[in-house]
């Protein structure tokens, strides 16, 4: 079995958990958007309801949408991703 050199390297175990994080998010991003702007917006537009001016699907998937996951971003970078030093020493001494 082939091992990559940087098999041993803990910063790409880290650097790939942030990305299925990263996809996941991106995911549910999708799926909210696409939730309430095809859920409620495949009415008949007289049959909408407004927030704010706004179809109550853009409102939802749009503006909602958009705070919800932001929210989240900033959740995960405070409490689930860890800063990792980018030098080749794992330690952080490149001296």
């Amino acid at each position: 079995m082939h091992k990559s050199k940087h098999s041993g390297d803990s910063r790409y175990k880290v650097a790939k958990k942030e990305a299925v994080i990263g996809i996941g998010l991106a995911v549910f991003n999708f799926l909210w958007w696409f939730g309430f702007a095809y859920g409620l917006g495949s009415k008949p537009v007289k049959e909408y309801t407004y927030i704010f001016g706004l179809p109550s699907w853009f409102f939802y998937s749009c503006v909602v949408g958009f705070l919800v996951v932001v929210m989240l971003v900033i959740i995960l970078v405070k409490m689930v991703f860890k800063e990792v030093p980018f030098d080749e020493n794992e330690g952080g001494d490149s001296l």
